[in-house]
């Protein structure tokens, strides 16, 4: 009797301790600090092969190697413009400012820019144990629930992949905020509450998917700091606030959360009007599509949480295939759950905050609102997958502990270290297939049927390295899938496989039928602009100036800031004759692209070579050349040339005609005969203290 007397004493003393205070019997430090070093060694375990890995061909080089402003590294007018402006179709101000911060720290080595998110993923996972031991004062289970997030394959997405620096980022400071609101909730006070918000508010510029959070407080306010039944109290002045019934209470704890609540509407506005000028008129997939893959998407979420197999970093999005069952079964399987943690709220708090967790956290990634053309992606469970990981760990804690033979425990510990055993290594697999493009959307193929997705990018793919027509068997796969897909909200995704495959042809020497490509993607998308810049080369290289000219005309009115364009048109105007109006372009264009060597080059041969004296200066043709050449590695004869023509009009003959034929042997080197034997014939007039005065382009 005494002993059930001991257990119903303590009982009480736990269910009126103070929101978020942590029960009787704190535990080893020790023991916490090896499940911290533990907590990291996992992380690190699965995910530091990542430091070897190269950026990839999937918005990787918007975030990063093809984005000027944040390879500038973080300067004062850039940190304001990520507050003013979008960022790869997104406001992230912080994420776009730690991009920028790498860059600072390791330029384009993508190893450094994958050890950030490792290094992030780790605070991560060690944040969570902590907020969730502080929160439930549960050690073994806090512990286990962070163990599985680190280690989880799911969340490879997010941690390998550089441009998904968001989710890791953004959950730092959503971990970071729950800590701050436990303290907040022991002990009420206005600066507090600020830092809960200030942390919120980080954590939403790191990415706007946070805006569910003030739904996820409400959940744990019931279970586990249980405030729904509980006053709160301040200390220092040891004022107490009583609260007339438990109706008045959760009242309440509804009006805290409202502050919190007006800034997520704030951010999902922001975000849905970027997103939507982002994506311009791009028409919606049918409601009932969206509606249907939204409902199977919570399924298939919790299946790959359980079963984590065939992952992949895109899936093609299901359209009107969904079978009636498949739908059915999935409303049926979300009432029913949902039910049960209604139900069994009293017995099983777990499984109501949980499960509330997981609902809500999804909602602004589910597929209601169509972002793009997948119909579910791995990196969206992130933090949503923590709802299910705490009513697993619970519910098999709760059955454990009822348990009388010690070798159902025993069984639930090996059985808990072998899962998270095996979820490492099947992590540790997945992030292997990160470590470049290839590899990457050659395993999306073997593990989905029907993306056209991972066929474009790897044909992207083989075009940069010259495989022509590898790439193009790619691009011909991809647009034979595409074939099906006639709904509008297609059109863009379409147009810009037509564009590939077009530049694929024009690079394979068959000009007619890249203008076809061309023409096609301009039909499905008017307001494209590579695909007019694109057609425009072809037209140059086929002598036909008058209509290049148009279609770059037409891409500066779709895209005004297009330096290539500018590029392009001064080229074009140069091949006629109008020096002025080519030379007002390519500065136009060296303005929008500092790290450009073509529009340089280009002014330093018009400013070496022509005819018109008036025009004429061998100095800042001598300095574009040089930063043309630097800019390029120095293994460019076109440049090498523009540079050795500038010498020659400022009288240093003898450097001419080393450039020059350093520029032959290159060019030599790299099979361009016909250039070699044109810069042959530059050496004999350098030779002859006889400066170039061409009509045409050196590059």
């Amino acid at each position: 009797m005494a002993v059930r007397h001991h257990k119903a004493n303590n009982s009480k003393r736990q269910r009126n301790r103070r929101p978020g205070e942590l029960p009787r019997g704190v535990h080893n430090r020790s023991i916490t600090v090896g499940v911290y070093l533990l907590l990291a060694g996992l992380s690190l375990a699965v995910f530091s092969q990542t430091i070897r890995y190269d950026f990839v061909n999937f918005d990787d080089d918007m975030y990063v190697y093809n984005a000027p402003a944040i390879q500038a590294g973080p300067t004062l007018q850039g940190i304001l413009a990520t507050f003013t402006s979008p960022h790869a179709r997104n406001w992230h101000p912080l994420t776009t400012v730690s991009h920028m911060l790498d860059c600072r720290l390791y330029g384009l080595n993508a190893g450094g820019h994958h050890a950030t998110n490792v290094v992030l993923h780790t605070i991560a996972a060690l944040l969570l144990f902590r907020v969730l031991r502080q929160m439930t004062g549960a050690l073994w289970k806090s512990a286990i629930v962070a163990a599985l997030f680190a280690v989880h394959p799911l969340h490879v997405e997010s941690v390998a992949w550089v441009s998904e620096r968001k989710d890791v980022l953004s959950a730092v400071f959503f971990f970071l905020m729950l800590d701050a609101y436990v303290r907040y909730a022991r002990a009420m006070s206005i600066s507090r509450y600020l830092v809960v918000t200030a942390l919120f508010v980080a954590g939403l510029m790191s990415k706007p998917m946070l805006v569910t959070a003030p739904v996820v407080l409400l959940g744990l306010d019931y279970w586990p700091l249980r405030r729904f039944d509980q006053t709160g109290s301040k200390r220092g002045k040891a004022k107490v606030m009583q609260f007339g019934n438990r109706r008045r209470m959760i009242q309440r704890l509804f009006l805290e959360k409202l502050p919190l609540l007006i800034l997520s509407a704030g951010a999902g506005i922001i975000t849905f009007a970027l997103q939507k000028r982002a994506a311009g008129s791009i028409p919606a997939l049918p409601l009932l599509w969206r509606a249907q893959n939204a409902v199977v998407s919570y399924v298939i979420y919790a299946w790959q949480t359980s079963c984590p197999k065939r992952l992949a970093v895109f899936y093609p999005h299901p359209n009107d295939t969904l079978a009636t069952w498949q739908v059915v079964f999935a409303v049926a399987f979300l009432l029913a759950i949902t039910c049960a943690a209604i139900a069994f709220r009293d017995k099983r708090p777990y499984l109501f905050t949980g499960w509330l967790w997981y609902l809500v956290m999804l909602v602004p990634v589910i597929g209601f609102v169509q972002v793009g053309e997948q119909g579910h992606a791995d990196r969206y469970t992130y933090l949503p997958s923590i709802g299910l990981f705490l009513i697993a760990v619970w519910a098999v804690g709760d059955v454990a502990a009822v348990s009388q033979v010690r070798l159902w425990r025993g069984i639930a510990t090996a059985g808990t270290i072998v899962i998270i055993a095996s979820l490492a290594c099947i992590a540790f697999a997945q992030t292997f297939y990160w470590r470049n493009s290839e590899t990457l959307w050659t395993h999306a193929l073997d593990v989905t049927t029907d993306n056209d997705v991972a066929h474009n990018n790897l044909g992207y793919l083989c075009v940069d390295r010259g495989e022509l027509d590898k790439a193009m068997s790619h691009f011909e796969a991809a647009l034979k899938i595409r074939s099906g897909k006639l709904d509008p909200h297609y059109n863009l995704g379409t147009a810009f496989v037509e564009m590939n495959f077009g530049d694929a042809l024009a690079r394979k020497g068959q000009p007619d039928e890249a203008v076809a490509h061309f023409e096609q993607a301009i039909k499905l998308q008017p307001d494209y602009a590579e695909a007019y810049y694109n057609r425009g080369n072809v037209f140059f290289v086929e002598g036909r100036t008058d209509e290049a000219i148009a279609d770059w005309e037409k891409t500066l009115q779709i895209q005004p800031n297009d330096a290539d364009a500018h590029t392009g048109l001064g080229n074009a105007l140069l091949r006629k004759g109008a020096l002025k109006e080519a030379i007002a372009h390519y500065n136009e264009a060296m303005a929008l692209a500092p790290k450009d060597p073509h529009c340089r080059s280009n002014m330093a041969w018009v400013l070496a070579t022509s005819g018109d004296a008036s025009l004429r200066d061998g100095a800042k043709a001598i300095k574009l050349a040089q930063q043309a050449v630097s800019l390029s590695g120095g293994r460019e004869p076109l440049f090498l040339r523009a540079l050795a023509a500038a010498y020659a009009e400022t009288g240093r003959f003898p450097d001419a005609i080393a450039m020059t034929q350093q520029a032959a042997v290159i060019a030599r080197m790299q099979g361009k005969t016909s250039l070699a034997n044109l810069l042959e014939e530059d050496v004999l007039l350098y030779r002859g203290n006889i400066p170039l005065r061409r009509a045409s382009l050196a590059n």
